[in-house]
């Protein structure tokens, strides 16, 4: 898939990636240290949706 980019687009796209990123490990840490089996699974789950998030918008650089 070829995607036409400007600079300021890439330099955005790399921006929410590393955002997705941060916000993925912060949602792993609450998991982890969360006692609440509801807020635990929570958290999780959007830690995953997150990573995905973030891998959907790498293919935008291939």
């Amino acid at each position: 898939m070829s995607h036409h980019l400007t600079e300021l687009e890439v330099e955005h796209l790399r921006s929410l990636i590393g955002g997705h990123g941060n916000v993925t490990k912060k949602l792993e840490v609450y998991a982890q240290n969360c006692t609440d089996p509801e807020f635990k699974e929570l958290f999780a789950r959007d830690a995953q949706a997150a990573k995905q998030a973030q891998q959907n918008l790498m293919t935008y650089l291939n």
